[in-house]
């Protein structure tokens, strides 16, 4: 599975988002999710919600991934968000937040969820490929730095 899988254009990329806090930013992209998906926004927030209440999706060095499983998706979407400001994600290093890769998967995807979520995690684990991500707020530049295949292959 590549990044191109999830998030099929720029589209899926919020390019300079204005958030002021976790939940705001959880909001506006559950509102993006939902036009990509046709889904209801307020679903895919109740589900981002319910999964942060688990614990936190800020995986530390400035990087979420809040993800969830629905009813009625028919395949795995993701997207992107590069953040204006850093925001308090409750990240496990305690570090704010300013790269956000939203993942969302049928309620029957299994493994094929988890594999996203390792995709997009070793994508976002390379310091060089944030290092770009933070250096531009252009989204068709952040999508070809995302799903760029021999940037993903090497994360």
């Amino acid at each position: 599975m590549e990044i191109h899988d999830l998030i099929e254009s720029s589209s899926g990329v919020i390019a300079a988002m204005r958030v002021g806090s976790k939940k705001q930013a959880l909001q506006d992209l559950a509102k993006r999710a939902s036009e990509l998906a046709s889904q209801n926004e307020r679903a895919i927030f109740d589900v981002l919600m319910d999964r942060e209440r688990l614990g936190t999706t800020g995986v530390g060095n400035g990087i979420a991934i809040p993800h969830g499983k629905m009813a009625g998706l028919d395949k795995l979407y993701g997207v992107f968000a590069r953040l204006e400001t850093p925001v308090d994600f409750q990240a496990i290093d305690d570090r704010p937040v300013d790269l956000v890769f939203l993942l969302l998967a049928p309620e029957t995807a299994g493994a094929d969820h988890l594999k996203a979520l390792a995709r997009v995690s070793r994508l976002l684990r390379n310091s060089q490929v944030c290092e770009k991500l933070r250096g531009t707020d252009q989204a068709d530049a952040l999508y070809a730095i995302l799903s760029d295949t021999a940037e993903t292959r090497a994360a």
